[in-house]
């Protein structure tokens, strides 16, 4: 118990978590030392290339980033050694070109993380871009990532879901793109409480018009898509959503989608997608797992936009400086 008490104060405070690993350095492999070789920075910087399709005319955004984020997070680290060329490149591609096809209006990307996402929408689209991230770290670091080249999206630290109020978000220990929201009234390192709402009674205030919703909350996507069924039916947007398999999140899913007569796109393997009668967890690539779902029929040229982002973004390798 207790040690699981100083395994999480050690997760939750970035300052400790760094002063920690860096006792542990100077002590022999036996008594749990580390090798500095594989010991975070306090803070990463790198350049990070951004897709831009060989057919682009209106040469919207820059063509690279350079960040400086907090060393121990997880996507950072990712993307200063692989770039955006190993971030879900088949998702990242639909999302762009789902911008590419849809009317104007305001992109939702919730579960936002470091705002991966929203970065690239405000990159290359002049959409309002909204981020939403409850963790409060993560969250001042897709601020960071907003301030870059002045994207300028806005970052909201808010949990979504099928309530208004106050959650518990628990911390994941070994993974932070892992970090949800939970049932329970246990408080403690691992949890914090955090503010929530639904999306519906947040757009009421908001006054967006959404037609881009990307879904990415560690488990509760149906709770999202619960809170927000009154967006989608009045905007009818285009939806990326995660669905992690045998978690009975697709049965959920499938019962609250299903009266709006949206189309079920699995992301998997090379497009032109076929529609499916029911959504699998298992029919997308497991580091992805994301479905696509869309209020009408995607025409032909849509799917040659999603070809040509993914060749883009193919050329966007990790650049650490």
């Amino acid at each position: 118990m207790v040690q699981d008490q100083l395994r999480a104060l050690v997760h939750r405070y970035p300052i400790v978590r760094f002063a920690t690993r860096q006792i542990r350095v100077h002590l022999p492999r036996r008594f749990g030392g580390l090798d500095p070789a594989r010991v975070p920075p306090w803070n990463r910087r790198f350049s990070l290339a951004l897709p831009r399709p060989a057919d682009d005319r209106r040469r919207v955004g820059p063509d690279t980033l350079t960040l400086q984020l907090p060393g121990d997070l997880t996507v950072p680290r990712r993307l200063a050694v692989s770039g955006l060329a190993r971030h879900e490149p088949d998702s990242l591609a639909n999302f762009m070109a789902i911008l590419d096809h849809t009317r104007p209006g305001a992109v939702l990307d919730i579960g936002a993380g470091v705002g991966v996402y929203s970065m690239l929408a405000a990159a290359r689209t002049r959409r309002p871009v909204f981020a939403f991230e409850p963790t409060p770290e993560i969250a001042s670091a897709a601020r960071a990532v907003s301030t870059s080249a002045d994207l300028g999206f806005t970052v909201v630290e808010l949990a979504l879901s099928n309530h208004n109020g106050t959650g518990h978000l628990r911390r994941a220990l070994h993974n932070d793109m892992c970090n949800r929201l939970v049932h329970t009234t246990r408080t403690g390192l691992t949890h914090v409480t955090v503010p929530t709402a639904t999306l519906s009674r947040w757009n009421e205030t908001a006054a967006a018009y959404p037609t881009v919703v990307k879904i990415d909350t560690a488990g509760t996507e149906p709770d999202v898509v619960a809170g927000g069924l009154e967006v989608l039916r009045r905007y009818r947007p285009w939806v990326l959503t995660k669905v992690r398999p045998d978690r009975g999140l697709e049965e959920r899913l499938m019962a609250l989608i299903d009266p709006l007569e949206y189309l079920w796109f699995p992301i998997s393997g090379d497009p032109p997608y076929e529609p499916r009668t029911e959504i699998s967890g298992r029919a997308s690539p497991a580091w992805e797992r994301m479905w696509m779902l869309a209020p009408e029929e995607p025409p032909s040229e849509f799917w040659e936009s999603v070809t040509l982002w993914r060749k883009a973004l193919r050329a966007c390798r990790g650049r650490p400086d």
